[in-house]
């Protein structure tokens, strides 16, 4: 296996984990307190590593063309490194149990609001993240067009359900700071938590999908 397969299957493996801890934190109501904020130091972790596989990628930044995909994925990277680094920072800047000596790093009563905020950003940025890369990793299954056009109808009606809930979630007050604290239902079954905020993920990844081909076919045209 080559160098540069290894460094692909390991990224993949790495988004994998990322996702998964992803929404473990955003069932902040099912996991607790304390293993949050080890989930979070986890997933701290796992975006340095990513980086680290991504330094081609950073080394790359300003040679070449860059036509709208490549435009698009350079943005929606530089957002969602951003916001996952203030979440971190935001977080162990009021941790109580993984790092309790940076608690105090900055005031509590602005961390609180931006880190409420900057999580959900990097939920959102996240979903499309990982949309981006739907159609590459499509292309490898040489699945039927009957059999693609089935799974795109699921995924879309998954998105749509995602989306009703993003909005009943009241999701877009956390993101531009509306209110300081999340309103969160405890009484709720754990899993169903997991499984509407997979819904809410779906949704981004499905829009993020719909970019990457829009980018692909504007670059196909302007080949053309």
């Amino acid at each position: 296996m080559s160098k540069a397969k290894t460094n692909r299957i390991m990224k993949r493996i790495v988004d994998a984990v990322m996702t998964v801890l992803l929404l473990c934190l955003m069932a902040c109501q099912v996991t607790g307190e304390m293993a949050h904020e080890w989930i979070g130091m986890g997933m701290t972790l796992l975006v340095i590593i990513h980086q680290i596989l991504n330094r081609k990628w950073y080394s790359a930044l300003f040679r070449g063309k860059y036509n709208p995909y490549r435009t698009v994925t350079t943005i929606l990277n530089t957002l969602l490194l951003l916001s996952f680094a203030l979440t971190a920072f935001c977080g162990m800047s009021m941790s109580g149990y993984a790092v309790p000596f940076l608690y105090g790093m900055a005031p509590v009563s602005f961390v609180r609001r931006m880190h409420l905020s900057m999580s959900h950003w990097a939920f959102v940025l996240m979903g499309f993240h990982l949309g981006m890369h739907i159609p590459t990793m499509a292309a490898g299954l040489r699945l039927k067009n009957r059999t693609k056009i089935v799974l795109t109808g699921i995924f879309a009606c998954a998105g749509g359900i995602g989306l009703w809930l993003f909005f009943r979630n009241n999701i877009p007050a956390y993101l531009f700071f509306r209110v300081p604290f999340a309103f969160l239902d405890y009484e709720k079954a754990g899993w169903l938590v997991f499984f509407e905020n997979l819904l809410m993920l779906a949704f981004w990844a499905f829009i993020g999908t719909r970019a990457a081909l829009i980018c692909r076919n504007t670059l196909q045209k302007a080949k053309r």
